[in-house]
């Protein structure tokens, strides 16, 4: 394996050049902060597909259902499936387009904006409030724990972590409580998975509280990175975005293809349960891999020029 260090400022200037670099040089590359890195779409999918050799179980802390392993994850993934298939979110679009609309209507009409900030955070925020039937009231300071969250994580700051983690259960313990206070009567998210059962008992408040704090960690930072990344990449290609505005049709097919040549998820985790071998290296029973997305959508092994729209 080559060593190397992701959170270097070379790396931070231009990840994804320096990912296609990588899985050019090496299938494995390995690091203090991501362990030992798989580039390849081949080695990625293969562990993907192997839950028995490559576990889901890499964190020390609950992770519904993420940090989890079949069969036990796939009763989890059926609770949870629901609630983001083609009908659930059919019924919840014109919902997120009232919110986009209103956001960019408050936007200047001349000028610059910072869009990240202006829109791209502010609409992801909004929108994941909307899902989970939470109030504005949770904007600020939901707002400024993803702030604390994200820095925590990039320094591997563990107390902080740790104290962060219980900092968001707070919230979530309060949006059920609110709730169970009112007799479970809604019908928005949170009052739903309040009253989920599995295994025909009901889903006690730690699952909840990790389903949630993985809809929400995850998908506030994801939401908003998709939506830049979006934006970047149109405003730099007029052809397109005329294209699009000319048959929007097309869009969910362009936003795949943007968002794979430019992954608004860069990694996740897997350990290895028994010996074995891949992209060339021997790994033991312990040994921890990161999946790199954001490598394996760009390989030329299957996507030939990973930058060709």
């Amino acid at each position: 394996m080559v060593e190397w260090d992701p959170r270097s400022a070379e790396v931070q200037a231009d990840q994804i050049k320096a990912y296609d670099a990588m899985r050019r040089r090496c299938p494995v590359a390995h690091s203090d902060y991501l362990h030992s890195s798989l580039l390849r779409h081949a080695d990625v999918v293969r562990v993907l597909h192997d839950p028995a050799t490559f576990s889901s179980q890499a964190s020390t802390h609950l992770n519904v259902p993420n940090g989890m392993d079949p069969p036990r994850h796939t009763a989890y993934r059926h609770l949870i499936e629901p609630y983001f298939g083609a009908q659930a979110l059919a019924a919840f679009e014109p919902e997120c387009r009232l919110i986009a609309r209103e956001m960019v209507g408050a936007l200047p009409a001349r000028g610059e904006v910072e869009w990240m900030e202006d829109f791209a955070r502010d609409s992801a925020m909004r929108m994941l409030c909307a899902f989970m039937g939470w109030p504005a009231e949770l904007h600020g300071p939901l707002r400024e724990w993803v702030r604390k969250n994200h820095a925590a994580t990039l320094a591997q700051d563990r107390a902080a972590m740790a104290d962060i983690a219980f900092e968001f259960d707070g919230h979530i313990r309060a949006q059920l409580a609110l709730r169970r206070a009112d007799g479970l009567v809604g019908a928005d998210v949170t009052t739903r998975l309040a009253k989920e059962h599995i295994d025909g008992k009901p889903l006690p408040d730690a699952e909840i509280v990790s389903i949630v704090r993985n809809w929400t960690v995850g998908e506030l930072s994801t939401m908003a990175a998709c939506v830049g990344i979006l934006a970047a990449y149109l405003a730099t290609r007029p052809a397109l975005l005329a294209s699009l505005r000319d048959e929007p049709a097309g869009l969910p097919a362009a936003i795949d293809e943007i968002l794979r040549i430019d992954a608004p998820l860069i990694a996740n985790r897997r350990v290895v349960r028994q010996p074995v071998e891949i992209g060339g290296t021997r790994f033991a029973p312990g040994g921890r891999l990161s999946l790199m997305w954001a490598s394996a959508n760009r390989d030329e092994a299957v996507f030939g020029d990973p930058d060709e729209f």
